[in-house]
Formats: structure tokens, sequence, C-alpha cells
């Protein structure tokens, strides 16, 4: 089974277009990729999707550091939505502290980390991560 949709939330134009490479050079993800720029800027168009009946993707790829409204910020705003099915969100960062780690699971709604760049074997896990909790 593909996953449809993949979002990738970052401002990182290299990593973005690593990503999407990754993305659509693989075996396991569907090519649909929505990019958003930042926090706010998915968080408007990921929330009209809701209002409209839309399904959201089933992974997010979430960067923490980003202008306008950064990872966090994001997280705090769309664990408001009223959402039936939550996609995935796999934070991507290059650097990770205990204590970002820590709040990030206290979401609930963050399912993995991952260190950037994002590799191959990287994809593989997060499938096979996705894989698991959609069985």
């Amino acid at each position: 089974m593909k996953n449809k949709t993949i979002c990738i939330i970052d401002d990182d134009p290299i990593c973005v277009y690593g990503t999407r490479v990754l993305l659509n050079h693989n075996n396991y993800f569907g090519s649909n990729i929505l990019v958003y720029e930042d926090g706010y800027e998915a968080l408007v168009n990921l929330s009209a999707l809701v209002i409209s009946g839309k399904s959201l993707p089933d992974v997010i790829l979430l960067d923490l550091n980003m202008p306008v409204m950064n990872g966090w910020e994001f997280l705090d705003e769309f664990v408001k939505l009223p959402l039936e099915i939550k996609p995935q969100i796999f934070i991507v960062s290059s650097h990770f502290e205990l204590s970002q780690i820590n709040k990030g699971n206290s979401y609930g709604i963050v399912s993995d980390y991952i260190s950037k760049p994002l590799l191959g074997a990287d994809l593989a896990d997060l499938f096979e991560s996705v894989m698991t909790v959609s069985i």
C-alpha cells in the first residue's frame, strides 16, 4: 500500500529538494507531495482541506526552525483541528536535544524524529513505521 500524500513543511530549499528526490525515486510512497515553507502557510492550507472535507496528507515531515511560524507553533495549532484521521508527523531537524524530544512527545501526534539530511535508509524506516501503524 502506498501513501497518497506526503507533506513537507520546511523553509530550506536544499532539504526540500533532496527530500522530494528521495520521495519521487522510491518504491514506498506515492508521488503526491505538498510543500510549505513555514508552519503558517501549512496550517492555513491544511485547515482548508479539513474544512472542505478533503483528506489530509498521510505523513507530515515537519522542520522545527522556520520563519513566520515554527514547527512548535504549528503543532500547537494543528492539534486543535477536529481531525477524525490524524496524519503521522515526523519532526525533521539537523539536531535534537532531549528537551525537544520530550516536548514533541507531549503532543501525542508526533510519531518520530529524523535527522537532516533525510537519507534513503531513513525513508525506508519511516515507511516501515507508517505501515506498522496503518495495519
